[in-house]
């Protein structure tokens, strides 16, 4: 589907509590970025000073009037299959978006927390580039493929089998480098690595895995 509103990236911002709303005034560029507010996270926006393209919710999480000159508002059945963010991938793909962020999406209830987290298999399913952002992390889903990472040299990553019982996973340029491991869900061996050359790369020879990027040196 064409992305009709020509710009780069599809923002959603959730409703966590956990939230430093200071991160998305750097994270979010209005000239290139599209947002879209699920439910509650319009908190958040509003003391960023940003507003919404699009609204969606059933508006629990929301206490205040719904109501915007300025954004489309979808209201949702609060008896629902789905969650929230859901509705918002499903829009920006509606939408054109091949390229989705999620912001303010950790923290709070661990079940929420979960939920999506594994949004991001969801959108690898239906060939999204979904991650999340923190201020401190990006978060993906990662198929079966090779990844080339570049210009992280000295950075802390994870990797852990996702969606899965068993990945299939090799490193180049990482201070643990593993070569076709059969990576187990029941087991963390994968977490805090760090890339010890510019461009590096993770292979991921079957299954899915959940990778975490830190955006800065530890």
């Amino acid at each position: 589907m064409e992305n009709l509103h020509k710009k780069d990236r599809c923002i959603i911002v959730c409703a966590s509590p956990d939230c430093d709303n200071s991160y998305l005034e750097k994270e979010i560029d209005t000239e290139k970025d599209f947002i879209i507010c699920a439910d509650g996270g319009m908190k958040h926006l509003k003391n960023a000073g940003l507003t919404p393209d699009v609204w969606i919710g059933d508006f629990d999480s929301w206490h205040g009037e719904v109501k915007s000159d300025k954004s489309q508002i979808v209201r949702l059945n609060p008896e629902k299959d789905d969650t929230d963010t859901i509705s918002c991938v499903n829009k920006a793909y509606e939408l054109g978006f091949k390229k989705i962020a999620l912001l303010c999406a950790l923290g709070g209830r661990i079940d929420h927390t979960f939920a999506n987290l594994s949004v991001l298999l969801y959108g690898l399913e239906r060939d999204l580039d979904v991650s999340i952002i923190t201020p401190t992390e990006e978060i993906k889903a990662l198929k079966e493929g090779e990844y080339l990472i570049e210009n992280q040299k000295g950075k802390t990553f994870s990797v852990f089998a996702f969606g899965c019982d068993t990945a299939d996973v090799s490193y180049e340029g990482a201070k643990y480098p593993l070569n076709h491991y059969r990576m187990k869900a029941a087991y963390p061996i994968g977490i805090s690595n760090i890339f010890t050359e510019n461009k590096a790369i993770i292979k991921i020879h079957s299954g899915t895995v959940l990778y975490v990027r830190n955006k800065y040196e530890i």
